[in-house]
């Protein structure tokens, strides 16, 4: 029997398998299709990411094929700014740019070759889930085996596996299977999105208020024009994409012909060579699991919330979902923690991914307005409200975790915890590495990092004095489990993870 079978080889199984390998499970990853799908589908990642990269020992693989940008940009129906989440000049507390574009298949490719690096992790292509029966112990896991493209040669097979991560997409056969249920959130807009190779700058229209320093390049710009909202994405190297809502009388199929989209992305390249990639309709929705665990299954990324596309959150909720599995089930399986830790896995996601989906569904009812009167009423209550707001990012969007794993009541539990730049050029982890950390201010605490011996400039040492805090616990996912006396801390943690006794940070 294996530790963990994951259903999906896409970003997020793919990331699972590698946390999950990497500190020392046995992985069994099941993909229907036989070959890498070839297309760019996701395309940004935030700093959070970056440092799960890190976590799984893949960063090296796929840093250089990360480029970093500058924000988001919205334009209202004057072609004027009303929104600005820019972060140039601003500083990284964790460690990375807050936004990254990517180009997903080779982005998938990197994740894959790492699992040889990674531990005991197999890979089965043209692996189509069919069932699972649930055991008092594990879950057997049925799936057809398809040896040729064309699915002609079909053979069945099982597994057995301690837990199940089913991170296969919005139709998840495995959450149907299950029989969970979508809670709709109410918003479904239908888009056209188009991926192109360009070979040169992309061409704006006269726009007004854009802030000293802003490159138009390297923003994700939102037109908020009424008479036809659209989204310009830089990428990496001369990769761009669009987004075009499609209007009430336009038809998807009659949208997606060549033509259409050559007038639509046209406008945009003017007198620059460019090559339609791929261009495809969606609905944009807001959708979350009502349950995402059942068992000893746990639903993960689309499979657990579909979330509209405007600040880019959509994959990294599902590598924040497996982040937040991989630890709690390597503590189980390593170290001998309560299974009871799991059924702290949607209390902590489920109001985390709700908060950005409600800030982004915000945002889409605002960009999608086609009444012009009404659109320009919105750019002036925006340009209002963000007249209150300094220097807003999009990383401002995520919420701490409210409940779950971590110590209540203390100051700072549930934030994502800082990771300075040191005096090398390396980041905090790469010096103190992964797990569990505990960060006191000096050296006098048995088992605790010296804030003070750190290379970071102060950076921890002023993290503590603004929290008012003598040490800060910090879980394997980053996240802040709680402040306050080292020994408290640790009493604390072992006590949700089931231990009678204390056991090393």
């Amino acid at each position: 029997m294996i530790d963990v079978a994951i259903i999906g080889c896409g970003p997020v199984g793919a990331l699972a398998a590698n946390l999950l390998g990497k500190q020392g499970l046995s992985v069994v990853v099941l993909e229907k299709e036989v070959d890498h799908y070839p297309l760019p589908r996701a395309v940004h990642l935030d700093h959070e990411m970056m440092r799960l990269f890190q976590s799984a020992g893949v960063i090296d693989r796929v840093e250089d094929d990360m480029i970093a940008t500058d924000g988001h940009l919205h334009i209202g129906a004057d072609h004027g700014v009303i929104r600005y989440m820019g972060t140039v000049g601003k500083p990284k507390p964790f460690g990375w740019s807050n936004d990254y574009f990517f180009y997903q298949p080779e982005f998938e490719a990197h994740l894959r070759d790492a699992f040889a690096q990674n531990g005991d992790i197999k890979l089965l292509l043209g692996a189509e889930f069919s069932a699972l029966e649930q055991h008092d112990s594990h879950v057997t896991v049925r799936y057809f085996l398809n040896s040729t493209k064309m699915h002609l040669e079909r053979t069945e097979q099982h597994l057995d596996a301690r837990w199940v991560i089913a991170a296969d997409g919005s139709r998840s056969p495995v959450r149907k299977s299950l029989g969970v249920k979508l809670d709709d959130l109410d918003f479904e807009e239908p888009w056209l999105v188009v991926d192109a190779e360009v070979d040169g700058p992309v061409t704006f229209p006269p726009l007004k208020g854009v802030p000293e320093g802003a490159d138009l390049q390297r923003l994700s710009v939102m037109m908020c024009d009424p008479s036809r909202p659209a989204t310009v994405v830089p990428g990496r190297r001369n990769h761009r994409r669009w987004e075009f809502m499609l209007l009430p009388h336009e038809d998807d199929a009659e949208m997606m012909r060549e033509e259409n989209v050559a007038a639509l992305v046209g406008a945009w390249m003017k007198d620059v060579p460019h090559r339609i990639v791929r261009a495809a309709t969606y609905r944009f929705h807001g959708l979350v699991a009502e349950q995402w665990q059942v068992g000893r299954v746990f639903l993960a990324g689309d499979a657990a919330h579909q979330t509209p596309p405007f600040f880019g959150q959509g994959m990294c909720h599902g590598l924040r979902d497996v982040a937040n599995l991989a630890w709690k089930m390597a503590a189980i399986a390593n170290d001998g923690a309560d299974e009871a830790i799991l059924e702290t896995y949607q209390p902590e996601r489920d109001p985390h991914v709700r908060g950005v989906i409600g800030a982004a569904v915000a945002a889409g009812r605002y960009i999608c307005e086609l009444d012009p009167a009404k659109a320009l009423a919105r750019d002036a209550n925006i340009r209002e409200q963000a007249a209150k707001k300094t220097g807003e990012t999009a990383a401002d969007l995520i919420p701490a975790i409210a409940t779950g794993f971590i110590a209540p009541g203390t100051v700072a539990a549930g934030e994502r915890f800082i990771q300075p730049v040191l005096s090398d050029g390396r980041k905090l982890d790469d010096l103190v590495g992964q797990g569990w950390r505990l960060f006191a201010r000096d050296a006098d605490t048995e088992g605790a990092i010296a804030a003070c011996d750190l290379p970071d400039g102060g950076a921890v040492l002023a993290w503590l004095d603004a929290k008012g805090a003598e040490a800060v616990l910090v879980r394997p996912d980053h996240y802040v489990f709680g402040t306050g006396t080292p020994a408290d801390l640790i009493a604390a943690r072992d006590a949700l993870l089931g231990f009678k006794q204390e056991i090393a940070a």
